[in-house]
């Protein structure tokens, strides 16, 4: 990742034409394809890369308001900044794990009741969401900024993403950052990263941005990825079809959905007021021990199709310290 735009086009190339059916070095000996192919089903998936750092972008503009509706009204819903620059923080990259691995239930303190003290427990309000995030690659050194112009230079590729949170304890654990704007306790990925360059064919013109960002963020080309996503709980899909955005020079990791979607159970169930039907004769307000997220995504060509693979997690009961 760390060696920039023209390796990773070169590796990608290479990789392409070995694998090409006109190809007859892997083609024609069987072999070479024993030694150099896994079968998928044995194959053990790892994190993509050693993760030194990750941030969270507080997006979209619809996540944002739905958020802020809840908790200050319709008229306040976003705060002054968010319409200026990209808001973020830094998450626990020491958190983040590979599709697969099975999430602990979190414990901590709330305050489910404001007229009396905070209690320890676990986290009753467990809930998850619908991202997608990116590899930086080369990146900049020390006090050098990056040009919007070449930010797509240091853009490896894109993976899904789980960001689990527990909203009863960032409620009370992290008010200074807003309601419910706490830092998520882990992070899932996908194994597979899909390099910039795949994505190409499916960007389309990103929509003019009102207010206009500063100078310094404003990028010639902006554009939007189409990428179908889809998320099952129980065997059960409860939202499907959204467009994931991504715009160059956010140096993090961020979902983006469409107008009027909702990618998270706070928004499905709006702050836990409805039941969210799983279709299944089961319903949801937030996520139960047992429970298992699948997070899958594609962009659709004309007769193809390039694949993120799962992001997959399963609950696991609280420990309670002795």
């Amino acid at each position: 990742m760390g060696l920039g735009q023209a390796a990773w086009r070169e590796a990608r190339e290479s990789l392409r034409n070995l694998l090409s059916t006109s190809c007859a070095r892997l083609r024609d000996d069987t072999d070479l394809r024993r030694r150099a192919f896994t079968a998928q089903a044995s194959a053990a998936m790892h994190l993509p890369a050693a993760i030194g750092d990750y941030t969270d972008f507080y997006s979209p503009r619809q996540h944002g308001t739905n958020v802020g509706i809840m908790f200050r009204g319709g008229e306040n819903a976003l705060m002054p900044n968010w319409l200026h620059l990209p808001v973020g923080y830094h998450g626990r990259a020491s958190s983040v794990v590979v599709s697969g691995t099975p999430i602990r239930r979190p414990t901590g303190q709330m305050r489910p009741d404001d007229a009396k003290p905070p209690v320890f427990g676990p986290c009753k309000l467990l809930d998850m969401e619908l991202e997608m995030a990116f590899f930086v690659g080369p990146g900049n050194s020390l006090g050098e900024p990056i040009p919007i112009s070449r930010a797509h230079e240091h853009i490896f590729g894109m993976v899904l993403m789980n960001d689990w949170s527990a909203r009863d304890i960032q409620k009370w654990e992290y008010v200074p950052l807003g309601p419910f704007l706490g830092k998520s306790f882990g992070t899932t990925i996908s194994p597979w990263v899909v390099p910039m360059d795949a994505l190409l064919p499916f960007a389309v013109p990103n929509p003019e941005q009102d207010p206009q960002p500063l100078p310094y963020l404003r990028h010639d080309r902006p554009y939007t990825f189409d990428i179908n996503l889809s998320v099952t709980l129980k065997g059960t899909v409860v939202r499907s079809e959204t467009v994931s955005r991504w715009a160059p020079g956010l140096l993090g990791g961020r979902g983006w959905l469409e107008p009027e979607s909702f990618g998270s159970l706070l928004e499905l169930s709006w702050r836990g007021t409805k039941a969210v039907d799983l279709g299944n004769g089961q319903t949801r307000k937030f996520l139960l021990d047992g429970d298992e997220v699948i997070i899958t995504g594609h962009c659709q060509g004309d007769g193809y199709r390039v694949g993120f693979g799962q992001c997959a997690g399963k609950v696991l009961p609280a420990l309670l310290p002795a």
